[in-house]
């Protein structure tokens, strides 16, 4: 190089160094770095860390030879304004040959020649080269550590964070929770091993967050057992008064199902009746239990009992009116008959068949197995359907 490509090579090469001190403390500067030299570390984390250190004080060392070797040519250079060819030949021997000797750069035994050197001599260029692949696998398992170790302790605290309230719940109430207390424990053991080797806790190269995905797993039905407890202390007043209305509705749907069975034993022949439910006394054996449950404090036992028997109350009311329903269907239909024969005596009074032999004698077999107790409804049905056949037959009185 002349004098001029000299001093150009000078002021890019002072540039570059510039560039390559700033990203050596970005490195140094960087959170990831940071928090892995400031932990305790174990494991695969701290075999990771050992080879990062291995790497940047290797990043270091060739900065230094670099520094050194670019120094001298800027010494060289200031000394001799106007170098002569000798001083030239050293100037593109320091900028351009290999000038640069790294500390600790001794050529192994097996990979020496006989004759050749033992240290290992670089040119500049070859040193940015070698930093450069070095700082970027260096920045690569930093970042890559910082991200796995970011992504464990965000899922961490958010799951630490529904345990501190679960356990706050469990103080409100007054009471120790063994599952509290066995899932804070293993929290903290999950928590150390985030901090001191979270590269253990990885699956292809990611974040593996299994293990606090199960914690939190098993913790989320537990606050919810106890926010429910909460709400029982608070509110148990209103809610037990609500299963209390509820377990009246249901005697008193079992007490009309009951009468309504007494009823079609009577007034209907043979009938096929479903049991009448008697749930009432076993709800308000229930209810008592709860009562003992409130006043002696147990108050996630009774969120459970009266979850449980507030469904209890509300299934014993749905088969209490259904079976009632059943039951008084049988006298719904006796009567539905009856507004159907009625109803069909009144079309043969328009039609001018009343007292046509025929259908008076139909009408009257029907009148009489509707009005007799009990009520045969087999019979009933047919017996109307034929006079109801008989009024509109174009032969006025066909029977079926």
């Amino acid at each position: 190089m002349s004098r001029e490509g000299i001093d150009h090579a000078l002021r890019r090469l002072r540039e570059e160094k510039d560039r390559i001190a700033t990203a050596l403390l970005d490195l140094d500067t960087h959170q990831g770095y940071q928090l892995l030299k400031g932990a305790k570390l174990t494991g695969a984390t701290v075999r990771r860390w050992i080879e990062i250190q291995t790497s940047v004080a290797s990043l270091w060392r060739l900065f230094d030879a670099y520094q050194r070797a670019l120094g001298l040519a800027e010494e060289l250079r200031a000394r001799h304004p106007r170098p002569n060819q000798d001083q030239l030949s050293e100037l593109n021997r320091l900028l351009t040959g290999a000038s640069v000797e790294p500390a600790g750069a001794e050529i192994p035994l097996e990979k020496r020649t006989l004759l050749g050197p033992t240290s290992e001599r670089l040119t500049l260029n070859d040193v940015v080269a070698r930093m450069t692949a070095l700082y970027e696998e260096t920045t690569d398992a930093v970042a890559a550590t910082d991200a796995v170790w970011s992504a464990l302790l965000s899922r961490l605290a958010e799951t630490e964070e529904v345990w501190r309230a679960a356990e706050g719940l469990a103080l409100s109430l007054e009471m120790s929770d063994p599952d509290v207390e066995r899932i804070g424990r293993e929290l903290a053991e999950v928590r150390a091993l985030v901090v001191e080797d979270p590269l253990s806790l990885t699956r292809d190269g990611q974040a593996d967050t299994r293990r606090i995905d199960e914690v939190r797993a098993t913790l989320e039905p537990l606050r919810s057992r106890l926010e429910e407890a909460a709400a029982i202390r608070d509110e148990h007043g209103e809610r037990i008064h609500r299963v209390e209305m509820f377990a009246g509705l249901v005697r008193a749907a079992e007490a009309e199902a009951r009468q309504a069975r007494d009823l079609v034993l009577v007034k209907i022949a043979s009938p096929v009746l479903p049991d009448v439910p008697e749930l009432a006394p076993v709800l308000a054996d229930r209810l008592a239990a709860l009562g003992r449950l409130r006043d002696q404090g147990r108050w996630p036992e009774l969120a459970r009992a009266l979850t449980e028997l507030d469904r209890a109350t509300t299934e014993a009311l749905d088969q209490a009116r259904t079976v009632h329903g059943i039951i008084a269907g049988l006298l719904d239909r006796r009567n539905e008959l009856r507004g159907r024969l009625e109803a069909y005596r009144a079309k043969a009074g328009r039609l001018g068949l009343v007292e046509e032999p025929e259908p008076a004698r139909l009408y009257g077999h029907a009148h009489d197995l509707l009005w007799t107790s009990p009520c045969d409804l087999r019979q009933a049905t047919v017996a109307v359907t034929a006079y109801q056949r008989a009024i509109v037959s174009p032969t006025k009185g066909a029977t079926p």
